[in-house]
């Protein structure tokens, strides 16, 4: 590879994935900050990144905005925090005056706290859902009519029977409208039998098919399984959307991305997929690159995907994530009072153990599947 290629990847790849993640982050901790401010509690800090800060500011509310060393998170410290997870200072929250309490987190009523920690994945969703409605309004939703125009002799589709001119309307009684919808259900079941239902002329049938299990490889040379049918489309279209059905199509494509992401997640914990699909941040910031050199929007369309998947992983009920927290309200409106401090505290530290182990992993395959543990390998062989 030649310097100036280096340099190219070097330079512009890094920064395109501090643009994407902190713009990201943001729209999280805003999420959490704006709803927190609107049921009293007082902000502490906002930081975009971990670490020691390189350059921030106050606001008149007292708030130190800040941008932080490491670029791969973020946090908001309201009052009574001990840390970026927002685990209770327990020395601090114990010694509090009447009016303290007032502006404190901890002492807010748990539907309130409920709200600031549910309104960072929201913010996630509601941002893509804007540029997604944006997008649909500008440039238009891709849109192929899922109505076979050839079938592959020897695969599925057609030693099931199906016919051209067959227009498929379900696959295992999930309606569908664009072929596009049905190749995400597809690839997700590699070897899986389905039901598809098409309607032939006047006359619905449905079909039963095993799916072939095939593999496709990815940006990275990894090799994944997917479903193959064995049926091809034709009549690709961007249709533009008014406002109101770009937000209503916004809406059903992430929430699309959500099902399609945790059915692969399930698929991964079964032993139906390989660990090496989940990927980090190296792997996002190669895509970042990538996805910029091929314009604008496909780099605006990968920012929804993660803004989608922040927002969901979020939501699991891991401690010191923001559904672990939600969990722990959960059962605080059930007992009738908080969970103890030191049980919170437990909590926090077995979610952080857990998250720090995914990252690390994460990270592995990423220098695994970018080649770089290959290449110091042969560094010292």
């Amino acid at each position: 590879m030649e310097i100036s290629q280096w340099l190219h990847y070097g330079l512009n790849y890094p920064i395109l994935f501090i643009v994407l993640i902190s713009v990201l982050v943001f729209v999280h901790e805003f999420g959490h900050y704006w709803v927190a401010r609107r049921c009293g509690v007082k902000i502490e800090k906002f930081s975009i990144g971990f670490g020691p800060e390189l350059f921030g500011w106050n606001d008149g509310h007292g708030t130190r905005w800040c941008f932080a060393l490491l670029p791969l998170g973020g946090f908001v410290k309201m009052y009574g925090d001990a840390n970026p997870a927002s685990a209770p200072d327990k020395d601090k929250v114990t010694h509090m005056t009447e009016e303290e309490k007032k502006i404190a987190f901890f002492f807010q009523p748990v539907a309130k706290r409920a709200a600031i920690v549910f309104a960072g994945p929201l913010a996630n969703y509601v941002f893509a859902w804007v540029v997604l409605a944006i997008i649909f309004m500008t440039m238009g939703q891709p849109f192929t009519k899922p109505i076979v125009h050839s079938l592959i002799e020897g695969k599925p589709a057609a030693q099931a029977g199906m016919q051209i001119g067959d227009d498929i309307t379900a696959i295992d009684d999930t309606h569908i409208t664009r072929f596009e919808e049905l190749q995400q259900y597809v690839r997700l079941r590699p070897g899986a039998h389905v039901v598809l239902t098409v309607q032939r002329g006047a006359e619905t049938k449905t079909i039963p098919v095993d799916l072939l299990r095939d593999n496709m490889r990815d940006r990275f040379g990894e090799d994944h399984p997917i479903g193959m049918l064995g049926i091809e489309a034709t009549g690709l279209s961007y249709i533009k959307r008014d406002p109101f059905s770009a937000v209503y199509y916004a809406v059903g494509e992430t929430l699309n991305f959500s099902k399609v992401t945790l059915t692969a997640m399930g698929q991964i914990v079964m032993g139906e997929r390989s660990t090496s699909e989940l990927g980090g941040p190296l792997r996002i910031a190669q895509m970042s690159g990538e996805m910029a050199e091929e314009g604008f929007v496909p780099w605006l369309i990968l920012m929804v995907l993660i803004s989608v998947n922040l927002g969901l992983i979020n939501l699991f009920p891991i401690p010191v994530l923001d559904g672990g927290h939600l969990a722990f309200y959960a059962f605080e409106a059930l007992r009738g009072k908080p969970m103890s401090l030191e049980f919170q505290e437990t909590g926090y530290r077995i979610g952080t153990g857990l998250v720090l182990c995914l990252m690390v992993f994460a990270f592995w395959n990423d220098l695994v599947s970018l080649k770089v543990i290959k290449y110091l390998v042969n560094l010292v062989s």
